[in-house]
């Protein structure tokens, strides 16, 4: 009954909407944004008469669901496999030359500097051979990953950059949607009185944060022991340049800081947006949760299947010091 009442009074608040204003509004011509967020406004208005929703569900919620896993499934799953595969051929093709061309570079450096008959004291030529051999591989990953198209910073980019277009759109969408004279007040959703009003309860923003939390630490529950194990090695490399006085960037970690202050930044500022905004990023980061999981379960399968017909690597041999040259 009260998404019945919803359509109907929709057309009326349309057709109140979209009457011509008189006086000087009339002369002077629209804003191409507000021009097309109406169209858009229209569009869902439509969509949401148009479906074949059971009038026992409220129309303009499940329009909301809906076109939030239609537009993610469609425009934003893809970009996200892309940036997947471009990642495992990273993997796969440039990390085996990688490793297998170390020793070479190492030697070659060992070689050039003693042809230049570098001196210094071991502590010294051995940081000059680490810095060296660190550049020369730094230089052949860059043209490995131009060869083979996996540039990691592209990788990285893409699937935010196409997520976020549709996340501002259909948050402005929303957002007029919400604005006075809508058929927003007359639907009411779980803890929402109206999808024109913020969650009095906070109860979905408190669910968006949480989320959003979920997604930031799922990284850790599908991990391999082999990932595992090297996550221990490198946080044990870190430390011992730490203790040696040396600075070290941890990208992943500022990285997973700025997000979990995200998730609380998003609890704060979906307390203040109306109801329709809210459903729509709750929708919108469930999903994204649940695309998380499958990709990585995906990748876990795949590290699986890599380990068991390839054979165990043995330990990464370290680079042959330096020693100190005669003076």
């Amino acid at each position: 009954m009260l998404a019945r009442h919803a359509v109907r009074t929709s057309r009326v608040f349309r057709k109140a909407y979209q009457q011509p204003q008189l006086g000087l509004s009339q002369s002077l011509p629209l804003r191409r944004d507000f021009v097309s967020l109406d169209v858009l406004k229209d569009g869902f208005l439509e969509l949401a008469i148009a479906l074949p929703i059971p009038p026992s569900w409220p129309a303009y919620s499940t329009t909301i669901i809906f076109c939030t896993l239609l537009s993610r499934l469609v425009l934003t799953v893809p970009f996200s496999i892309w940036a997947k595969r471009r990642q495992w051929r990273a993997e796969e093709q440039v990390l085996p030359i990688l490793q297998s061309e170390g020793p070479t570079v190492a030697k070659r450096v060992l070689e050039d500097m003693q042809k230049e008959k570098v001196r210094g004291t071991k502590e010294e030529l051995q940081k000059m051979h680490s810095n060296r051999m660190k550049e020369t591989l730094t230089a052949r990953r860059k043209e490995l990953f131009a060869e083979h198209r996996c540039r990691p910073g592209i990788t990285m980019a893409i699937p935010p950059l196409t997520q976020l277009p549709i996340f501002v759109g259909c948050s402005m969408v929303l957002s007029r949607l919400s604005q006075r004279t809508t058929p927003f007040d007359s639907e009411s959703f779980l803890t929402l009185s109206t999808l024109a009003h913020p969650d009095p309860t906070a109860t979905l923003p408190i669910t968006l944060g949480l989320i959003t939390l979920a997604n930031v630490e799922s990284s850790r529950w599908f991990m391999t022991d082999q990932q595992r194990e090297r996550q221990l090695e490198v946080q044990k490399w870190k430390e011992e340049r730490v203790a040696r006085g040396e600075t070290v960037l941890e990208p992943q970690r500022i990285i997973k800081s700025v997000l979990r202050l995200v998730s609380i930044g998003r609890i704060l500022v979906a307390t203040m947006v109306p109801g329709g905004i809210v459903l729509y990023w709750v929708t919108s980061a469930t999903f994204g949760l649940v695309q998380t999981w499958v990709l990585d379960y995906w990748e876990l399968r795949r590290k699986r299947r890599l380990a068991m017909s390839s054979p165990s690597p043995s330990s990464p041999s370290r680079p042959a010091s330096v020693s100190q040259h005669k003076k």
